[in-house]
């Protein structure tokens, strides 16, 4: 790629990939290789038994590169179950993590923030939880340049008492661990840049995400609505067009290009099953600025902080 000093193997159908680069008649300049999968795992196949039966999945094909050293990390758009799993397997768990957990950066008044579980896991138990936290911290120092992020736990109310059997021992772990714990956000703080660190369960998480990109998407059809109804409008439209631009990509989910599966003990990012060419670029890219700045290594120094304290009174002495 011409934008970071990096090589790309593209892992699929050999002839569809060669034909494709071959429309491109400067490709051959570019450090990109094709390696052949015969199979794949279609958006709507069950992934663990597809998996099993097709073991020359491109999926599993490139996990495979990854954990034998060929590649730092694997990128894909497809099914996202059958990612997770393929990873998962090959790559193996970081110590201390129980399940791994698919961290999306979302918009914030301050920035950006990053949401995890984002829909690894329908079903999480506490400790599960308070990894997701740590992971977190992790990524939210090495990708958003956050020096103390704040966790907070999303839920139906701020109080500790509030939400389900999951959220309130969650809340208990966090409060006890050596995190930056701020308590429970509910659904409408999701974007308000009051945590950095935003946990929940990937049921919760996906539906969360998938809310505020539909939100997104119609308050963008409705605003071009109103902008072209009159030629005053039209004329104010050209005017601002430089803040609408910036309001666009700090929304957009391309300017990220894709959510790293934190726990395996290697580099995956998952994309968007729409994702444009820019979302891929910017998600090849996210990759190699993991491997760069040693998250995984991040990781593991977090989860060891999160489960000791450091003197901290029920993790309160470090709250905001």
């Amino acid at each position: 790629m011409r934008r970071v000093d990096l090589g790309v193997l593209l892992v699929g159908a050999a002839d569809s990939l060669i034909a494709e680069l071959e429309r491109h008649p400067d490709a051959g300049s570019l450090d990109v290789s094709v390696v052949p999968a015969p199979d794949a795992v279609a958006m709507d196949e069950p992934p663990a038994a597809v998996l099993r039966r097709k073991p020359a999945a491109a999926v599993r094909v490139a996990s495979d590169l990854v954990a034998g050293g060929e590649a730092v990390g694997l990128f894909s758009a497809g099914n996202t179950g059958a990612t997770v799993l393929a990873a998962h397997k090959t790559l193996g768990r970081l110590p201390g993590v129980e399940r791994p957990a698919l961290a999306t950066t979302v918009p914030s008044a301050d920035g950006r923030a990053v949401l995890l579980d984002a829909g690894a896991n329908v079903e999480c138990r506490p400790s599960h939880l308070l990894q997701f936290g740590a992971m977190g911290v992790a990524y939210a120092k090495a990708v958003l340049g956050v020096a103390e992020p704040r966790v907070g736990l999303l839920s139906i109310g701020e109080e500790a008492i509030k939400g389900n059997d999951l959220t309130r021992e969650a809340h208990r772990l966090l409060e006890a661990s050596g995190l930056r714990f701020i308590g429970n956000l509910e659904a409408r703080d999701l974007f308000g840049g009051h945590a950095d660190v935003i946990v929940c369960d990937g049921f919760t998480g996906n539906v969360a995400l998938k809310v505020g990109e539909g939100l997104v998407e119609v308050v963008q059809s409705y605003l071009r609505e109103e902008l072209d109804r009159s030629t005053t409008t039209r004329i104010g439209a050209l005017l601002s067009r430089p803040a609408h631009e910036r309001f666009r990509r700090r929304v957009d989910y391309s300017e990220v290009g894709g959510a790293p599966l934190l726990g395996v003990a290697g580099l995956c990012v998952v994309g968007h099953g729409r994702s444009s060419v820019k979302a891929v670029r910017n998600a090849v890219s996210l990759a190699h600025r993991l491997a760069d700045e040693d998250v995984l290594g991040q990781i593991r120094t977090e989860l060891v902080s999160a489960a000791s304290p450091d003197g901290c009174e029920s993790g309160k002495g470090r709250q905001a």
